[in-house]
C-alpha cells in the first residue's frame, strides 16, 4: 500500500490558504479597501462616482456609502466594511477615518510579521495600545458645555467641510445645531438624550442648497385627501389616528345573499351610517385636522370635507411618532377613544407644492420635540450628498453633547496621541513594545493622508507637527489650504471625542481579528445533485 497517498478531508472544489500566505492575502485585501476611501479624507478630499448595474449614479465622499455601494466580496475586506457600518451607527461620522486606521494598523503589523514577531504578540500589543489610547484621548479632550452654540456650530462646519454641502455650510450648520438643540431632552438625573430620528431630513430637488430650511414641526410627503378640504388650517387641533376610516371586511370569507332591492339599499345606507359615525367621532373631539396612518374611505373623505376638516392618510408609523413628539398629541388606535386631550396642536397646517409635488406642512408647533430639515438642491445627486453631510453634522453634534467632550481635528489629536503612545511604549518590556510603536505610527496615517490629499509633502508636514507637539502645543494641526501648522482649536476645526474613541476601538479590534487568522478555507457553490438530462445528440 502506498504510504504517501494524499488524504482529502475537504470536499472537491474547496480552496485552502494557510500560514503566512493567508495572513498576507487578508492584509492585502484590507489595505486595498482602505486605499479606496483614503483619497476622500479631509477638506481637500475628492469624491467617488459609483455606477451600479442598473446605471444609477452616486457621487459621494462618505466612506460608508462608498463601501456599501461597491459590493465588496472578499471576506477580510468585508470586515473593514463592518468597521465603517459600526462607526456610522455609533457616531454617524468618521467612517473614512476608521477604515483608513484599520488598514494602516494591518500595514504596520505586516512589517512586524516580516520580522518574525508572532501575530498574538502583535494583537496583545495592539490591545494595550488601544486601551491606552482611550485613556489618553479622554485626558486631552476639552469639556463641552451644552449651551456653547459657537463650538457646536464649529463641529457642524468641520463635519461638512470637504463634502458637497460646503457651498452653503454656514446655513446648514445653523440648521443642524438648532435642530439638535430642539430635540434634545434631559432625564431626571440630568443625562442628555437625543434621538437623531426626531430631526427628520426631507429632501426636494429645486432651488439651491441655501434655500434649505428648518421647520418647527413635521413635513409630510402627503397631500390632503379631498380637494374640497381647506388648504390652510390655522390653530390646528390635530387628531392622530392609526385605525382606518373604512368599512372593515369580515375576518373569514363571507357571502351575503340579497334577494330584495330594498335590502341592498339598506345595506348601502348602513355602510354610510357607519362612516358618518366615524367622522362624527372626529368632529366631536374638536379636531380640525385628521392625520391617519391607515386608509380613509371616499365617502368618509366627503363627510370630512363638509365638516371643514383637513385630512391626510397612509402616513408612515415613524412620521406618526414624530408628529406626536412635535404636536404634543397622542396616537389613538380606536376612534371611540379619541378625546379632546389626545389632540396635538400646531400653529399652522397647510398643503404646499414643492416643485410638482404636494406636501403637508405641520409647523409652528409649541416646544416641538421633533423637527424637519428640508434640504433643497439643483439635482438629485447634490441633494443626496447634502443629506449625507447633514446626517454627519447631526451625528457629530449629538455625539459631542452626549459625551460632553470634544477634540481639535486637522490631524492635531492623532499627532498628540501618537506622541504619548511612544512614551507609553518606552515603559514596556518585551516585543509588545514594538507593536505599541507600530500602533503609534499607524495613528499618524490621518495627518499624513490629509497632507497627501492636499498635495503637500507628508514628511515635512509631519515633522513640523511633531515639533509643535513637542513644544506642548497639543492642538497644533495642519491647515491644508495654506500648508502651514496652525492651532486647530482656534481655527475652529473641532470634532466630538467619540469619533476618535470609536474609530480606534473598531479599527484595533478588526486588525487583531484579521491578524489571528492563519487558515482560510473557502468553499465554492455546490453543483446541483439532480441528474442532468443528456442532449439528444449525445445519446
Amino acid at each position: 500500500m502506498n504510504q504517501n497517498q494524499p488524504i482529502f478531508i475537504l470536499p472537491e472544489g474547496y480552496t485552502r490558504t494557510r500560514g503566512k500566505e493567508a495572513q498576507r492575502i487578508n492584509i492585502m485585501a484590507a489595505k486595498q479597501v482602505a486605499e479606496t476611501v483614503r483619497t476622500t479624507l479631509g477638506p481637500k478630499g475628492m469624491d467617488k462616482m459609483i455606477v451600479d448595474s442598473l446605471g444609477d449614479v452616486i457621487v459621494t465622499n462618505d466612506g460608508v456609502t462608498i463601501l456599501n455601494e461597491m459590493s465588496i466580496e472578499h471576506p477580510a475586506a468585508k470586515m473593514l466594511v463592518e468597521v465603517a457600518k459600526t462607526q456610522e451607527s455609533e457616531v454617524g461620522d468618521g467612517t473614512t477615518t476608521a477604515v483608513i486606521l484599520a488598514g494602516e494598523l494591518l500595514k504596520s503589523a505586516e512589517l512586524l510579521l516580516d520580522k518574525e514577531i508572532h501575530p498574538t504578540v502583535i494583537s496583545r500589543g495592539y490591545r494595550l495600545a488601544a486601551e491606552k489610547s482611550q485613556e489618553i484621548l479622554n485626558k486631552v479632550a476639552e469639556n463641552l458645555e451644552e449651551n456653547n452654540e459657537e463650538v457646536l456650530k464649529k463641529i457642524a462646519l468641520t463635519a461638512m467641510t470637504g463634502k458637497g454641502a460646503e457651498i452653503a455650510k454656514e446655513t446648514l450648520a445653523d440648521l443642524a445645531v438648532t435642530a439638535v438643540k430642539q430635540v434634545m431632552e434631559k432625564d431626571e438625573k440630568g443625562d442628555i438624550h437625543i434621538n437623531p430620528e426626531h430631526a427628520k431630513i426631507e429632501k426636494k430637488v429645486g432651488g439651491g442648497v441655501e434655500d434649505s430650511e428648518l421647520i418647527q414641526g413635521i413635513l409630510l410627503d402627503k397631500e390632503r385627501v379631498h380637494s374640497a378640504m381647506p388648504r390652510i388650517v390655522k390653530n390646528a387641533k390635530i387628531a392622530l389616528v392609526d385605525c382606518a376610516l373604512e368599512i372593515k371586511n369580515t375576518e373569514t370569507d363571507a357571502k351575503i345573499e340579497i334577494n330584495d332591492p330594498l335590502q341592498l339599499q339598506a345595506f348601502i345606507d348602513q355602510e354610510e351610517k357607519m362612516l358618518r359615525s366615524m367622522v362624527e367621532k372626529v368632529v366631536k373631539s374638536g379636531a380640525n385636522v385628521l392625520l391617519c396612518q391607515k386608509g380613509i374611505d371616499d365617502l368618509a373623505q366627503h363627510f370630512l370635507a363638509k365638516e371643514g376638516i383637513y385630512a391626510a392618510r397612509r402616513i408612515k408609523k415613524s412620521d406618526m411618532d414624530r408628529l406626536a413628539k412635535a404636536t404634543g398629541g397622542r396616537v389613538v388606535s380606536k376612534l371611540d377613544d379619541l378625546a379632546k386631550e389626545d389632540l396635538g396642536f400646531a400653529g399652522l397646517v397647510e398643503e404646499q407644492y414643492i416643485g410638482d409635488e404636494a406636501m403637508t406642512y405641520v409647523k409652528e408647533c409649541k416646544n416641538a420635540k421633533a423637527v424637519t430639515i428640508l434640504i433643497r438642491g439643483g439635482t438629485d445627486h447634490v441633494v443626496d450628498e447634502v443629506e449625507r453631510a447633514m446626517k454627519d453634522a447631526i451625528g457629530d453634534i449629538t455625539a459631542a453633547l452626549k459625551v460632553g467632550k470634544v477634540v481639535a481635528g486637522a490631524g492635531a489629536v492623532e499627532v498628540e496621541l501618537a506622541s504619548q503612545l511612544r512614551l507609553f511604549a518606552n515603559s514596556l518590556s518585551g516585543r509588545e513594545q514594538l507593536a505599541v510603536l507600530a500602533f503609534a505610527d499607524a495613528v499618524e496615517v490621518i495627518p499624513r493622508t490629509l497632507a497627501e490629499n492636499a498635495g503637500l509633502d507628508p514628511i515635512d508636514m509631519l515633522t513640523d507637527l511633531k515639533a509643535q507637539h513637542d513644544k506642548k502645543n497639543k492642538w497644533a494641526g495642519l491647515d491644508v489650504f495654506t500648508g502651514k501648522v496652525v492651532d486647530a482649536w482656534n481655527a475652529g476645526v473641532i470634532e466630538p471625542l467619540k469619533i476618535k474613541t470609536q474609530a480606534i476601538k473598531s479599527a484595533s479590534e478588526v486588525a487583531e481579528l484579521i491578524l489571528r487568522i492563519d487558515d482560510v478555507i473557502a468553499g465554492t457553490a455546490k453543483e446541483s445533485s439532480m441528474p442532468r438530462t443528456p442532449h439528444p445528440d449525445m445519446v
